[in-house]
């Protein structure tokens, strides 16, 4: 991205993971800007994502693994039967209720890795067959599956609203600064 993350405090390791996973976050809410709801939900390739359906299906990520961190079911549960829910705006969802709830799980992240004795600190993976039977993972690895997550799909996000209209990562920071 475009964007640069300043150098964190010294020590500061937890300031600096929540810094990039925020950076990310801006990437694909930059990718977001100016758009109607209908050009959010466009899908400009052979692909099924969309801008909006990218955006819900990284906050129901955060919010699942900040929620399974802290040993509790996610908000919603995914399996078979509606996983191609997660990248889809179904119902009355929109652009804006999905970013005003990614707010709301971005404080909640801030709040839970700040808070915690260490990032050392570990939880067990879920008992799904893709990963190891009985795994821990630390807080540091949340953090760092979430900036890799995020990241990735902000690099999404910027190829399809480039498809979209256009408008480029470089582009949309201007838009975004000017606003």
């Amino acid at each position: 991205m475009v964007t640069h993350v300043q150098a964190e405090t010294q020590g500061d390791e937890r300031g600096a993971l929540l810094a990039f996973v925020e950076e990310q976050r801006g990437g694909i809410r930059r990718a977001l800007l100016g758009l109607t709801e209908e050009q959010a939900r466009l899908r400009p390739s052979a692909s099924e994502l969309s801008l909006g359906g990218l955006l819900k299906h990284v906050v129901e990520v955060e919010q699942g693994w900040v929620a399974r961190a802290k040993q509790e079911p996610p908000a919603i549960h995914r399996d078979e039967s509606n996983w191609h829910e997660t990248f889809q705006l179904v119902g009355d969802e929109t652009v804006a209720s999905q970013l005003a709830y990614w707010e709301q799980v971005a404080a909640e992240t801030e709040k839970f890795v700040r808070s915690a004795p260490s990032l050392d600190d570990t939880f067990p993976l879920p008992n799904d067959p893709w990963f190891p039977p009985e795994a821990r993972v630390s807080l540091r690895w949340l953090c760092l599956h979430l900036i890799r997550e995020t990241a990735r799909h902000a690099g999404h996000a910027d190829i399809i609203r480039e498809s979209l209209d256009g408008r480029t990562a470089f582009e949309l920071v201007a838009l975004e600064q000017a606003g």
